[in-house]
């Protein structure tokens, strides 16, 4: 009796399978439309058709024309090169840039805004380590976001997200602007990335609460060090154990990321356009309160739908981000094709 393939093997083809479904499929109904088409012109080159008959065919062909237009290209966007950390869960790290309290108080609203977003997906939302702010909000906040395509929707807010509001403690009703820096990252599993003991520094240390003191009398706190890299990740929760658990996959997160940067010169520059320092001057989004409006300065989309947007309502940016992308990606096809 013959076996199957291993478990591991079956998964892997069974992924690919499912991959594979729906471009077979649009390149059957590309067939089945063309063929169609095919029919429709015989019938109307055919003198024998009467008038009324070739007015249907002729109608229903612009409509065939029309669907053979969109499946065409619709192909052409499954068969672009895949990002192959599109599907991975992914890492999301905010932190406070220009702006003092108020900066700290936008990275909570952030924050906030992709959690309703991660709900509203479905996904599971675990925060990692939190800095709080002294009037709330975060001066750095790490949390892992997981399900299918997380890192596909959210590696396009990597960037300096800038605001423009009044502040509460503003007597004056100055319109104060401050921001703060989203970096997204993929997932990273121990096949995605190799770090050797040899590698890795690890202090432990008793971890600290506000105004200094400490949480507990035990060195619960850990510090990762990546010597080749110098990458460093700090983690102070209760658990030790689950500390340098959380630290590992923080660390196995930057080192895969670093490594798609150097694999890739071109998004590599994007990146750094991107991210930047987190001072105001260099922003990729404003949230401009008292008008309500969010510019998205890449794509030069402008909406004014706020209040939504910071509800977790961001798929339309998410969505005109992405297909931007796309079109950039055809275009250089298009190019490299012509060439």
């Amino acid at each position: 009796m013959a076996q199957g393939p291993e478990s591991d093997v079956y998964v892997k083809l069974a992924s690919e399978y499912s991959e594979l479904e729906p471009i077979v499929a649009a390149i059957r109904n590309h067939a089945k439309t063309v063929s169609e088409i095919a029919d429709l012109e015989s019938l109307l080159d055919d003198s024998e058709t009467d008038r009324e008959m070739q007015a249907l065919a002729a109608l229903e062909l612009t409509e065939l024309e029309e669907r053979q237009a969109k499946l065409e290209h619709d192909m052409q966007l499954m068969l672009l090169p895949k990002d192959a950390a599109d599907d991975k869960s992914a890492i999301l790290e905010i932190r406070a840039g220009t702006g003092g309290s108020e900066a700290a108080l936008f990275a909570g609203d952030l924050f906030r805004m992709y959690e309703r977003y991660a709900a509203a997906h479905g996904w599971k939302v675990e925060v990692m380590s939190a800095s709080e702010g002294d009037v709330g909000g975060f001066k750095e906040i790490i949390a892992g976001i997981t399900g299918k395509g997380v890192f596909a929707l959210l590696k396009f807010e990597s960037g300096v997200h800038r605001v423009q509001r009044v502040p509460e403690t503003e007597s004056g009703g100055r319109i104060h602007t401050s921001a703060a820096t989203v970096a997204v990252l993929p997932e990273a599993e121990d096949i995605d990335v190799e770090i050797r003991s040899e590698d890795i520094r690890i202090d432990t240390m008793r971890a600290s609460g506000a105004g200094g003191q400490h949480v507990n009398t035990t060195d619960s706190a850990v510090r990762l060090t990546h010597i080749p890299s110098g990458i460093v990740v700090m983690q102070a929760e209760k658990s030790q154990h689950q500390n340098r658990a959380r630290a590992m996959q923080i660390l196995r997160a930057r080192l895969f990321d670093l490594e798609r940067q150097k694999a890739d010169d071109a998004r590599s520059e994007n990146r750094k356009s991107q991210v930047g320092s987190g001072d105001r001057s260099e922003r990729i989004r404003t949230y401009n309160f008292p008008q309500g409006r969010v510019t998205d300065h890449r794509i030069n989309l402008t909406l004014y739908k706020l209040d939504r947007m910071m509800m977790g309502e961001i798929d339309e940016v998410v969505d005109a981000l992405i297909s931007d992308h796309q079109a950039g990606l055809l275009a250089t096809l298009g190019e490299t094709s012509g060439s």
